[in-house]
């Protein structure tokens, strides 16, 4: 058979192919090289190392546990230790400035440091080292190592029902998407860093063999955090057929000038989206999986999820609601204002109702407790949505985290301690605590005072204030009263607790040693909210300048 039909063709394409590949051989300064290569942008390694130091350290866990023997395993709790600290130690270059990277080009953004160029158009990138940022990346990676330091006693004591291994390379995961999602600014990278957070926590709750309560407690968290998945991402979809866009601040441009047949379908993605994240911070009514979850969760993981996991879940709705729907501010303020009085109320009610005898009343109190901060948390950012400046009263919501985060990781410290001594961790466990540790009952009264927002605890009373604060000069006055009646009922249930510490003790009293992770997460703990009642102006001012 004859060549010649297919070799015609074929000198012919390769004809018609020379003008192409001889502006492929173009050098780079050639229009159309440069075109191609504006295309191209390098990684800002620097803005994304602290998520990503996590995750590679998580990677490296997994493979050590393959070839550790068994009698070495715990060197993957201090190898994880020191992998949250040195992630919390990449913040420190990122405080020069504000830098971004994965941007559009062409939108007034730069591709490495994430500078405008001018142009006046919306910042369109992907990932933003902010200082709302940088902020939030300190509360999640510090209160991920604490709760590593609770867990390497934790682990030592019940190895046989909790795999090491899969224990730290779950909580890196999780610690490293929630690092991510702060800094996310735009809604996919948003829903991934959520479930990167929250699908190894709930392993994490469930992760005790044999354990039916551990097993109830990751199932309700588990189907819980679906339902919010799932209506998320339904509003999701919907604000990007009304906007065409995912990137927040393009969102936030272009809700107010949605076509009218879109507005419904706007409205509805808007509310789906509030909703889904409604479920991450356990607002009321959707906190129904928090008191059994933190009860059969190991308690490093409730110590974790009381913390890390409310700030996934406020930042992510800080970021929705102030960044991405501004122009609805009159539909998720009054929504949010209404959340945080049930919230409140609610979770200050089930506090005050344990009774201190009942098994496990310790960190079930604690848990309705969280519940009830969380409505204290929601109280700034529905004043967002009345307030002439919106990044004021968000200060206030970080300021609150920040404080709450190191007394509560210190409560939940001490609550480990007592809990090695006795298994069913009742508060009525506690009475007398001072006779036999002096040091962890007095820390332990003034981070119940904290919570109380009571001296010496300035912190938790510097904290409170500035959220009524922000409530009254949003002008919800209604709010502000039902926070300080729910701060009297809390009042109640932190001091009971508190007189407990220092009660004379029923029986014989037996000095315990506690383990050396336990003391530096407990003296952590104790120097963080020390240092933050010293000077806490420092923590607003910090927590509330240049946020966006």
């Amino acid at each position: 058979m004859s060549a010649q039909p297919f070799a015609q063709p074929l000198a012919e394409t390769a004809t018609s192919a020379a003008p192409l590949v001889h502006h492929l051989a173009q050098p780079l300064g050639h229009p159309l090289a440069a075109s191609a290569a504006s295309l191209v942008q390098s990684v800002d390694w620097l803005a994304v190392a602290p998520p990503l130091v996590a995750a590679v350290v998580a990677l490296g866990v997994l493979v050590a546990d393959l070839f550790l023997p068994e009698s070495r395993k715990n060197v993957l709790g201090w190898i994880s230790v020191a992998g949250l600290a040195a992630a919390a130690l990449m913040l420190l270059p990122l405080l020069d400035g504000d830098r971004a990277t994965f941007c559009l080009t062409g939108t007034g953004t730069g591709t490495g440091s994430g500078t405008g160029s001018g142009t006046g158009a919306p910042r369109a990138c992907s990932y933003t080292a902010d200082h709302f940022t940088l902020v939030i990346q300190l509360l999640v990676l510090g209160g991920a190592l604490l709760a590593a330091l609770l867990s390497i006693t934790t682990l030592d004591d019940d190895r046989r029902r909790v795999p090491p291994g899969e224990f730290w390379f779950l909580l890196l995961s999780a610690t490293a998407g929630a690092a991510l999602l702060p800094a996310a600014r735009d809604l996919a990278t948003l829903i991934v860093a959520l479930e990167v957070a929250s699908l190894p926590a709930f392993a994490l709750v469930g992760i005790r063999y044999g354990d039916k309560r551990s097993a109830e407690a990751a199932l309700k968290f588990f189907l819980s955090s679906v339902t919010a998945t799932a209506v998320s991402l339904m509003g999701v979809s919907f604000v990007y057929a009304s906007t065409g866009t995912l990137y927040l601040t393009q969102v936030a441009q272009r809700l107010p000038d949605t076509p009218g047949q879109l507005h419904t379908l706007a409205q509805t993605g808007v509310v789906l989206t509030l909703i889904g994240f409604a479920f991450k911070t356990a607002a009321v009514p959707f906190h129904f999986w928090v008191p059994d979850t933190y009860v059969g969760a190991p308690l490093p993981v409730a110590a974790y999820l009381s913390v890390v996991g409310k700030a996934v879940g406020f930042s992510g709705l800080i970021l929705v609601t102030v960044v991405a729907f501004p122009s609805y501010a009159d539909v998720w303020g009054p929504a949010l204002a209404v959340l945080a009085a049930l919230t409140m109320t609610v979770g200050n009610v089930g506090a005050l109702r344990q009774r201190a005898t009942r098994a496990r009343s310790a960190v079930r109190l604690l848990a309705w407790s969280s519940v009830g901060q969380a409505g204290y948390l929601l109280v700034p950012i529905a004043a967002a949505g009345y307030a002439k400046d919106a990044q004021q009263a968000i200060g206030s919501t970080v300021a609150y985290a920040l404080m709450y985060a190191a007394v509560n990781l210190g409560a939940f410290a001490v609550a480990a301690v007592v809990g090695r001594g006795r298994a069913g961790n009742r508060i009525s466990d506690y009475r007398g605590l001072y006779a036999t540790n002096p040091v962890t009952a007095l820390l332990m009264a003034f981070f119940l005072l904290c919570l109380a927002g009571l001296p010496p605890g300035i912190i938790g009373l510097f904290a409170k204030v500035t959220v009524f604060s922000a409530a009254v000069g949003a002008g919800l006055g209604w709010l502000a009263v039902v926070m300080a009646v729910n701060v009297v009922i809390a009042l109640f249930y932190y001091l009971q607790w508190t007189a407990l510490l220092f009660r004379a003790p029923e029986g014989e009293t037996a000095r315990h040693r506690i383990p050396a992770p336990l003391t530096a997460a407990i003296a952590l703990a104790g120097v963080a909210g020390v240092a933050l009642s010293g000077a806490p102006q420092l923590v607003l001012r910090f927590a509330a300048t240049g946020l966006f």
